[in-house]
């Protein structure tokens, strides 16, 4: 069986709350966005899309190394949708992951497998988008997209 994962949380004040992650590791502030909050840290949807977007990253350089090949440097740009839902409570409606590595596509040699399979070992990712719809663009270091 699988160990579970925790961290604990503690109220500072109104929307503000030290999310402990264990030992080794800072604490972190999360704050929810003005006016109902104080932004005096990332919101809790920035922290969904920080972890779709950290394992997707992750996902992605785990299957460029899988096939031995050299992307550079990988950059991500992740953005939600966020709306009301039918009974009027805001919802994250959709995410927007945007990858990009350094190296031109061309020099690498198994990129459309690598694109076509990278996902499935995104653990975050997959089990948010039974959710919600996340929509993954992946472009080059020239600007290409070879992802869509």
């Amino acid at each position: 069986m699988a160990e579970p994962t925790e961290i604990k949380l503690r109220q500072v004040e109104n929307y503000r709350f030290a999310c402990d992650f264990g030992p080794g590791i800072a604490v972190l502030t999360t704050d929810e966005t003005p006016p109902l909050g104080g932004g005096a840290g990332p919101s809790p949807v920035a922290l969904l899309l920080a972890a779709v977007g950290s394992c997707m990253s992750s996902s992605f350089h785990f299957a460029m190394t899988k096939f031995r090949e050299t992307p550079g440097m990988i950059n991500t740009k992740v953005s939600a949708t966020v709306g009301r839902d039918e009974h009027n409570h805001l919802r994250v409606q959709a995410i927007l992951v945007v990858i990009q590595f350094a190296e031109p596509a061309a020099s690498i040699g198994h990129l459309d497998r690598i694109v076509g399979q990278f996902e499935q070992f995104c653990t975050v990712g997959a089990s948010v988008a039974r959710g919600i719809p996340i929509t993954v663009q992946v472009v080059d270091g020239a600007g290409v997209t070879v992802k869509a």
